[in-house]
């Protein structure tokens, strides 16, 4: 911690000033639009339905055995 108080205290007066001028909208109506968009990307997820063997790049590609 190499600032001054005053240093700090004007980084923090910057940084407040950056964050006012953020368009600011209710809750309310983002987390509808979150969660249609989701609702709506859903099926082409692949955390949801999986990936195909086939575009698999981690699938092991072959067996090891030992006798």
């Amino acid at each position: 911690q190499d600032m001054t108080e005053k240093e700090l205290l004007k980084m923090e007066l910057d940084q407040l000033k950056k964050e006012v001028k953020n368009e600011r909208q209710m809750v309310s109506k983002t987390a509808k639009e979150l969660k249609d968009y989701i609702e709506s990307m859903a099926g082409e997820d692949p955390l949801l339905k999986g990936i195909p063997e086939d575009k698999n790049p981690f699938k092991e590609k072959g067996g090891c055995t030992i006798s």
